[in-house]
């Protein structure tokens, strides 16, 4: 009973940080829009910086959770593998 609720907290761990850099690009993409297409011709600097820090974290824990679990599994370069300790 156990394993299927934390595969599903492991699956929400992930999917919350891919809608906020969805979200982020969404509203980033619509800051540029409206300089386009408004008659102000100006852009919504709050939801376009709301935007970027919102892709900004997103990607970079997916990013991170990649790179840590691709390094526990040895899958990456040599110079990113942990250091050893000397005895």
């Amino acid at each position: 009973m156990k394993a299927p609720f934390y595969r599903f907290i492991a699956i929400l761990l992930l999917v919350i940080p891919g809608l906020m850099a969805t979200y982020g690009f969404l509203a980033m993409k619509d800051a540029l829009f409206a300089k386009i297409y408004s008659e102000q011709g100006h852009v919504l600097w709050g939801k376009f910086t709301l935007g970027f820090v919102l892709f900004a974290i997103g990607v970079a824990f997916i990013g991170g959770w990649t790179f840590f679990r691709d390094r526990k599994r040895n899958y990456v370069a040599p110079r990113f593998k942990g250091k050893r300790k000397k005895k």
